[in-house]
């Protein structure tokens, strides 16, 4: 099952190898949809948990932004295709999760003083969220 897939590799992907939000959405994203992310762009994304603590845009938003446009181009789609679907994306988000903003999903911010991982489950949510919306526009 997707969900429990997810939850499992998030908190595998949090616990053991502490990786930020984008770059668990970008991984658990390649692996469900079965397309290589190249080592590059995963280094690319280490500072995009909120602007690298800043709580500017959400890692959940801009991991699977980025995984969106990575996988339509593979599957041929043109550059205003690919750029339709990262808005209709950001736009769904908003509504499903009510911001886009780190500073709006967690409010607290980036503390010494917060649990650790304190995201793990509104990250579920928002990849099996983004999971649904690739399948959905890609059907």
């Amino acid at each position: 099952m997707i969900k429990e897939y997810i939850a499992n590799r998030v908190h595998e992907l949090y616990w053991n190898d502490d990786i930020n939000c984008a770059r668990t959405a970008l991984i658990c994203l390649s692996e469900l949809f079965e397309t290589e992310i190249e080592a590059q762009t995963l280094r690319a994304a280490v500072g995009l948990h909120g602007a690298g603590g800043y709580r500017a845009q959400c890692g959940l938003v801009e991991g699977p932004l980025m995984f969106i446009g990575i996988y339509l181009h593979a599957l041929g789609k043109s550059e205003e295709e690919i750029v339709s679907a990262c808005y209709d994306f950001a736009s769904a988000f908003e509504r499903t999760f009510g911001s886009l903003r780190c500073y709006d999903l967690r409010p607290t911010g980036f503390s010494e003083n917060d649990p650790p991982h304190m995201c793990e489950n509104l990250t579920c949510s928002a990849i099996e969220f983004a999971c649904q919306y690739i399948l959905e526009i890609t059907k």
